[in-house]
Parts: C-alpha cells; structure tokens; sequence
C-alpha cells in the first residue's frame, strides 16, 4: 500500500534527467563533432538513442572507469556509429561536458520546496567534481551525495543501491521504508529501486508513460509500477505544497 508523500523521510534522487537536463547536454556536446563531419541528417533523436546504447556498454564493460573518462569512450564510439569524423580534443571536450549540462528550469525551485519536508540525497552515475559544478545549479545543500565513483559501480548495478542504503541507515538514521526513490530513468534507477523494495516516485519527462521515447536511456521491456508519477519536479514539489 502506497504511503502518503509526506509520510517519507528521505528523497533520493538520480540527478541527470531527473534535476539535470542531461539530453540538451548531451546534444550540444555532440554538435562541434556532428558540424566538423558536415552533416545535417543526424536527428537529436536519433543521436541520443545510439548515446544510450554506447553508454549502457560502456557502464558495464568499464564499471570503474570515471565518468568523464568513461564519456570520452562513448563519444568515441558515436564518431564510428555515425561514421562521422573526430579528435582527441573533440573526445575529451564531450567528456568533459557534464559541468556545461544545464538544469531544468523547475529543478531548483522545487528542491528548495522539497527540502523544508524531507531529506535530499544524490544517488548519481556521474563523477563527485561533475555533481560539484552540477549541483551549483540545482540551489540546495543534498544531506548526501553518493556517486559512481564512490561505488566503483554504474547504476542498474544492485551495488550502487546497496551502497547507498548501508550508508543513509548508519550514518543519517534513514531507513528503506522511510526512502522515496525519485527518479526519470526506468532503466537506471527504477527496475533497482524496486528489486531493493523502494517507495518510488516517477518524474516522467520525457512522457513515456504517455508514449514519448526513451531518449538517452535504455529502454526496459517491463516498467515497475511506480508509487507516484510526475511529469516535472515541479509537480512534485506543488503535490508536496498541496499536502503540507
């Protein structure tokens, strides 16, 4: 049975897609290669499904790898899938991207509601600097911060969500029942979130459960059910208001 919203303790989030608009990161990072090769018939679509299928790979090949290091590959990899021409320089600029990705214009308003009811915590695939620059966008002191290069491991992997739950229940008090997953990703976040027994909130974005497309994310053949669903942090945050 669903609990209320505000019977919750803590809110993990995945940042990117979620607080994060990580797909018009990724398409800008993309375009000084795209625009070197001269080509015109590469759709934003398009571009981010392949990014999905080569960093899902990549995650898993490489689950150590840091993630900007680990980015450098996949942009790699999409200069040989769309036979488009690249550089050293072009590869480590993508890589180096994340701190250039923009926030959701809803992302730091609605966090600033979030955090007067309940715990923020950060449970992202991206590297502790690349959270740093992001999360000066975001407005809000996240009570923790775990990332993949903490881990050693990239979401779905079930370590990173073992991870974090070790650590919020010793060193903030947190318990899994007090823990509201909130999350865009079904693929990277809420398949685990459910396999660990999570509350989980769905901040659908890109309006999969409307039929949108998956975007940069892998896409998961059976969805969980989620326990709420949002199309914007926003929502979330008016629900939360609606409530208090």
């Amino acid at each position: 049975m669903t609990k209320p919203l505000l019977d919750h303790q803590a809110l993990v989030f995945d940042c990117y897609g979620t607080l994060i608009d990580w797909e018009s990161g990724i398409w800008d990072a993309g375009q000084p290669m795209i625009a070197m090769s001269g080509r015109d018939d590469i759709t934003r679509e398009t571009f981010l499904r392949a990014f999905a299928v080569a960093e899902t790979a990549q995650e898993a090949a490489t689950p150590d790898m840091i993630y900007p290091e680990l980015l450098t590959h996949v942009h790699r990899a999409l200069a040989g899938e769309f036979d488009l021409k690249t550089t050293s320089e072009l590869d480590q600029g993508f890589g180096a991207s994340v701190p250039h990705w923009p926030a959701f214009p809803d992302s730091a308003d609605a966090l600033r509601i979030l955090k007067k009811h309940f715990k923020l915590v950060i449970l992202s695939n991206v590297n502790r600097d690349g959270f740093a620059a992001s999360n000066r966008k975001l407005g809000v002191e996240f009570d923790a911060i775990y990332t993949a290069e903490d881990v050693g491991s990239y979401k779905p992997n079930p370590r990173n969500f073992s991870y974090m739950l070790e650590r919020l229940a010793s060193e903030h008090g947190v318990q899994p029942e007090g823990i509201l997953h909130t999350a865009q990703s079904m693929h990277h976040d809420h398949v685990q979130a459910a396999a660990h027994g999570l509350a989980m909130a769905w901040i659908d974005r890109q309006r999969l459960s409307e039929g949108g497309n998956w975007g940069a994310t892998a896409e998961v053949a059976n969805r969980p059910t989620t326990d709420f669903l949002y199309f914007s942090m926003g929502e979330m945050a008016d629900a939360v208001l609606a409530q208090a």
